[in-house]
């Protein structure tokens, strides 16, 4: 909201290279928080993923939680107005990346009723192909 006020002030005193430095702020706060809401739902999509690669089974509750990460990261990811996304292709392999290490750890805890480390689990599944399958998921129609 300070920024806002700021971004006022500085229109009506006609300082328009400061407004527009405060404006290119806003857009890049607005943006982390983007990548911050795919991280958070790329977490859940790959901890089911997870663990139904490595538990060779599926529950209709881990299949509603994988259809509906992938369908917020989609939302979260579209520029409403101006079109395009938010993170491109490379961007949300990396942010894949990023949350596989938070997902399997949290898998962990649940998969096989929380009888193997985070290291265990991970001999179980390809991390490769997870992340593939979730990539494929966002891009799906």
């Amino acid at each position: 909201m300070e920024e806002l006020l700021l971004l006022r002030e500085l229109i009506e005193k006609q300082e328009y290279d400061q407004a527009l430095e405060i404006v290119s702020q806003l857009e890049e706060m607005s943006r982390e928080d983007k990548l911050a809401k795919i991280y958070s739902y790329a977490v859940i999509l790959l901890i089911h993923l997870i663990k139904q690669e490595a538990e060779k089974r599926s529950t209709r509750s881990w299949e509603f939680s994988i259809y509906n990460s992938s369908k917020e990261i989609k939302k979260v990811n579209k520029r409403k107005k101006s079109g395009g996304s938010y993170a491109n292709e490379e961007e949300l392999k990396e942010i894949l990346t990023d949350a596989f290490d938070t997902a399997i750890k949290k898998a962990a805890l649940e998969a096989f009723e929380g009888i193997y480390t985070d290291n265990e689990l991970k001999q179980k599944i390809d991390e490769e192909e997870i992340k593939v399958k979730a990539m494929s998921l966002i891009y799906s129609n």
